[in-house]
């Protein structure tokens, strides 16, 4: 199969760099599956579920949080605020981060502080799909 490069980058860490087979990326639009020699695009990543496949391999996860993939001459970038794998997934931690949100939305706050907590929900509960995906890989 061809390849392509992939540059998957957090805000505070470099998640993978390397030869991909294929990319499915959560975006504005939809799902988007990425493979060797995609035309050219940019888009914005919403939270979600990054699905990945290095040569000779199964293929891996990642929740993914806001940000933007540019693919250009068979190289895709992907900028990201945080990229985590299933096994990296704190389920505690999680699980304190939805309950902390769901006590912010049920007071009577600025509309910005219930968006931030409806954010913070969404993430926490991506990660929580993403981490139970992961399990028995």
């Amino acid at each position: 199969m061809e390849t392509f490069q992939v540059h998957i980058l957090a805000a505070d860490h470099t998640f993978y760099e390397g030869p991909c087979v294929s990319l499915t990326i959560p975006t504005s639009d939809g799902e988007q599956g990425i493979l060797a020699h995609h035309s050219s695009m940019i888009a914005a990543v919403r939270p979600g579920t990054l699905r990945y496949q290095v040569p000779g391999e199964e293929p891996r996860l990642a929740a993914v949080s806001p940000g933007m993939v540019k693919v250009e001459d068979n190289d895709v970038l992907v900028l990201v605020d945080s990229a985590e794998r299933p096994e990296e997934i704190d389920v505690v931690r999680a699980q304190r981060e939805i309950e902390e949100a769901r006590e912010a939305l049920l007071q009577k706050r600025s509309r910005q502080e219930h968006q931030i907590a409806q954010a913070t929900m969404a993430r926490a509960l991506n990660r929580l799909r993403v981490k139970n995906m992961g399990i028995g890989r």
